[in-house]
């Protein structure tokens, strides 16, 4: 039986061995990380060095990590009026989200409806920061909370986070960065990019399904309200007894990232590149959306007008190669993007939009199978397209 080809890494990464390691390891122990006894002890030891190594990844300090149970928790943990800095009691007042962010962003958090905000993107798939900055004008907003992700996770566009923060402090606000994309895949370093508050996800990056984070700037930013109340883990600020060997895992696949980024990026963007040159000679009619923009190396999202997402990917999964429309968190369900309809893309393309999400392990001949697949897929659909037409001729 021929081996799958996997390009949906976007969605999820496969377990890094480091973290297959890390994780089995620590399944083996008994105590509760809460617990003063040498169990007890053993078990908080394992989440204190994954809290080292995951502050690692972003340049941030280890006491500004909160273990979550995903990047959607811990955006779900940011976004909230009762964010208090330097003694600084009074709620934020409106929560601003670029156009494109994650389904879990554009909820508001814990924010009434009524105080939530778009910001647009441009054609190419980056915030408007003009808009942004009209929109915090002092009489619209007088503390304001921005979210702004760092990578696209359908097109891949990194975003100007850093000018982006600029125009936030400027007016007097927080900005929020949901990283989950982007971490693992290029430098995310949270001082760099001037972001008070960060996103990361475990299994992004090539950890267990089951941990996030979200990271602090420092310890002058708190929370006036927990996520879950009950214990006390997390500095208060998310009880539960902690997943162990996730969060284990989680640092293991941090470290891991860390140390081969360079690597993995230059592997993951030639190949990238290959698979576009190869897209431009089957189907040269094809739309790379985001193309313009800079964007991760192991991103491509395209589109060719007359191919419906849904049959082709059915159609590539049969010939063992999985890839996904767009974003993968509608439970299995092709739907209009959200992302696409800001960018301006018409919604006949925009249905048809495939995304290809390469990782460290992605092979030349996986490259190939896919265009080998596409190639295949592409004439067949021609041929029925041509037979329509003089059908109805």
């Amino acid at each position: 039986m021929t081996e799958r080809v996997y390009l949906d890494w976007n969605a999820t990464a496969p377990l890094r061995a480091e973290a297959q390691r890390a994780l089995q390891d620590a399944a083996g122990l008994v105590g509760n990380p809460s617990s003063v006894h040498a169990e007890g002890r053993a078990a908080r030891w394992l989440i204190e060095q994954a809290r080292e190594a995951v502050a690692a990844l972003v340049g941030a300090q280890p006491a500004d990590v909160i273990f979550t149970s995903s990047g959607t928790e811990a955006n779900v943990l940011a976004l909230t009026p009762a964010i208090e800095t330097a003694g600084e009691k009074r709620p934020r007042d409106r929560l601003f989200v670029s156009a494109i962010e994650h389904p879990s962003v554009r909820a508001g958090g814990r924010f009434l409806r009524g105080a939530i905000e778009d910001i647009p993107v441009e054609a190419d798939g980056r915030v408007n920061l003009a808009a942004l900055a009209e929109a915090l004008a002092p009489a619209k907003a007088s503390r304001p909370l921005v979210s702004v992700m760092l990578a696209n996770n359908e097109t891949g566009v990194v975003q100007p986070v850093a000018a982006a923060a600029a125009i936030v402090h400027a007016a007097g606000g927080l900005l929020h960065v949901d990283a989950v994309q982007a971490a693992g895949r290029i430098a995310c370093d949270i001082g760099a990019l001037g972001a008070d508050l960060l996103t990361l996800s475990a299994h992004k990056i090539g950890g267990a399904k089951g941990a996030g984070a979200l990271v602090r700037a420092g310890e002058d930013i708190h929370f006036a309200d927990p996520l879950i109340r009950g214990g006390g883990q997390e500095r208060g600020l998310r009880a539960g007894t902690e997943n162990v060997a996730g969060i284990a895992a989680f640092g293991a696949a941090a470290a891991a990232a860390r140390g081969q980024l360079a690597e993995e990026a230059a592997h993951m963007l030639a190949l990238r590149t290959l698979l576009e040159e190869g897209l431009r000679v089957i189907s040269p009619q094809a739309v790379i959306l985001g193309g313009a923009s800079e964007r991760l190396p192991n991103t491509t999202l395209f589109a060719l007008d007359g191919i419906k997402a849904e049959t082709a990917i059915i159609a590539l999964d049969l010939e063992g190669v999985a890839v996904s429309a767009g974003a993968a968190c509608s439970s299995g369900k092709v739907q209009s993007s959200h992302v696409l309809a800001a960018m301006g893309v018409s919604p006949a393309l925009g249905r048809g939009a495939l995304r290809v999400s390469l990782g460290w392990t992605t092979t030349q001949s996986d490259i190939e199978r896919f265009l080998n697949a596409w190639r295949k897929l592409a004439g067949a659909l021609s041929k029925g397209s041509k037979e329509q037409r003089g059908i109805a001729a």
